[in-house]
């Protein structure tokens, strides 16, 4: 079940989909993804692709999802929903020259356009091994949400593109435990008068 590594998951396995897909491009060293906090200097030497985590929210579509029901003999278990999350990225090139840069956006695009979902053995981390399935989708920021990203990292702005991953589901803590009713009776008084 996904617990609070579930962010980081989602993060390795995005890295490890899109350093595979950009193996297949020029120039040798290939070209490498690597989730970054755009701080500092980022070498271009492989060229590389960014993977900024940039907005964590809980994703509307998914709310108001009844309790988990378990049991654990003799109890019965209630746990809240997993709260299902939207994760946005900020993807961007650093190849040294706009043509390589060009190269690997396109790559990119192509790459998740083809496979919008991932599920199975491409996932990393404590998603290894689950029935998660990770959908994503691109979302353009305005020119304004772009020029704000970019300030925010004190950063002049460069080309790059913007995904959202979703329904990447964080499990609840809180579980509460009852002892489930096994037997009932009711004794009924006669009413005087009848």
């Amino acid at each position: 079940m996904p617990d609070s590594g579930v962010i980081a998951a989602v993060s390795e396995t995005l890295q490890t989909v899109l350093t595979e897909a950009l193996s297949i491009l020029r120039p040798e060293p290939p070209p490498v993804a690597e989730v970054h906090d755009l701080q500092g200097t980022i070498s271009t030497n492989p060229a590389r692709l960014t993977l900024f985590l940039f907005e964590v929210g809980e994703d509307p579509s998914a709310r108001n999802r009844p309790r988990v029901r378990g049991s654990t003999p003799p109890n019965v278990t209630l746990q809240k929903p997993p709260v299902a999350l939207l994760l946005r990225y900020l993807l961007t090139p650093w190849g040294g020259d706009r043509l390589t840069e060009h190269r690997l956006l396109g790559r990119v695009v192509q790459v998740l356009y083809d496979h919008p979902i991932l599920s199975g053995t491409d996932l990393r981390g404590n998603l290894t091994g689950t029935d998660q399935a990770l959908k994503i989708t691109q979302s353009p920021l305005t020119l304004d949400e772009r020029a704000r990203v970019w300030f925010a990292v004190q950063r002049p702005y460069r080309l790059s593109v913007s995904y959202e991953v979703r329904v990447v589901n964080l499990d609840a803590e809180a579980l509460e435990q009852f002892t489930p009713v096994t037997r009932r009776s009711a004794e009924f008084a006669a009413r005087e008068g009848t």
